[in-house]
């Protein structure tokens, strides 16, 4: 029964964040705002709200290992497989200005969170945790981002024509299916954390390595979806646009308010994922320098290196 409500859950995150996307990015083009900013705000954080509503829910029954383990997997699969098959149906071209800041700061986040988990090393404690101090610094960050976001808009958005009435839902509409999409998201996180902890107890399985792996794929499949069908219709600025989103929203809100809510205490030796999700923002920063795009190549070498890094996971935690 508990597989069967685990496939219920990963239903209502993925229909309801589908909805939450079709209804905010309708939002969006009505305010008349650009694709990558679309991307970055909107999309992105919708397709994260399956990950933001499960690490929220876990946090809340003080379940440590799936909070952040589902963050830290969902990042992995976002920078490695969800950007490698879309640009080995496509090549994915990358703006300058998101090599220049956007990919950065997805950096920034990473090393960030590693240097406040490291306090077995800093500060020689027993054990890493994710303070609630830790939590408001994430937050604070976040808010820089959004201030970012706020500048960037205000300076694009003239520069954006009336869209296509055909184009965008009415307002009402919009704001239904962004409201039904929030409810169906934060229903389908509370199923899918209640039967994980269930089947991880049943097998005696780690929450962290259920996070890391069935968790964090089923709540990273709207960004799986959203990507390939943007890469599909050739809008590269949506797809790539959402995974930095998405990654920077899951280091920075998501695990800091989960913190905040309970403070997080890591299992194993965490930091060396954070490490791991460094060098992969890293590699997604060099591919993007080279040619300002990410070829098919490329493409490929992230959805193996993803393969051999599951291969690490499974057989470590």
């Amino acid at each position: 029964m508990a597989y069967i409500l685990l496939l219920l859950g990963f239903i209502f995150l993925i229909k309801g964040a589908g909805y939450f996307v079709e209804g905010a990015s309708s939002i969006a083009k009505i305010l008349r705002v650009p694709p990558i900013l679309i991307g970055l705000t909107i999309v992105a954080f919708g397709t994260s709200a399956p990950e933001g509503a499960v690490s929220i829910q876990a946090a809340i029954k003080g379940n440590n290992g799936m909070a952040m383990g589902n963050i830290i997997g969902s990042n992995m699969f976002n920078m490695s497989l969800v950007i490698g098959i879309a640009a080995m149906i496509y090549p994915l071209k990358v703006e300058m200005e998101t090599i220049r800041k956007e990919i950065p700061f997805v950096l920034l986040a990473s090393i960030l969170l590693e240097i406040l988990i490291m306090d077995q090393f800093i500060e020689k404690r027993s054990i890493d945790i994710l303070s609630r101090a830790d939590g408001f610094v994430l937050m604070c960050f976040f808010i820089i981002f959004l201030y970012y976001l706020y500048e960037v808009a205000r300076k694009s958005r003239e520069k954006i024509s009336e869209v296509d009435e055909n184009e965008k839902y009415s307002t009402g509409k919009s704001i239904l299916f962004t409201i039904g999409g929030l409810a169906g998201i934060i229903i389908g996180g509370e199923i899918v954390v209640r039967n994980s902890m269930q089947i991880a107890k049943a097998f005696g399985l780690s929450d962290t390595l259920i996070g890391m792996t069935i968790v964090s794929l089923g709540t990273s499949l709207p960004e799986l979806s959203t990507c390939v069908t943007a890469t599909l219709k050739k809008q590269s600025d949506i797809a790539i646009g959402n995974i930095v989103g998405s990654n920077i929203f899951n280091t920075l809100f998501v695990l800091g308010t989960s913190s905040i809510i309970s403070p997080l205490a890591l299992e194993g030796k965490m930091f060396i994922d954070v490490m791991f999700m460094i060098v992969y923002t890293f590699i997604l920063l060099i591919f993007s320098i080279l040619h300002q795009k990410i070829v098919r190549w490329e493409g490929a070498v992230l959805v193996l290196s993803y393969v051999i890094y599951l291969i690490y996971v499974i057989m470590n935690k």
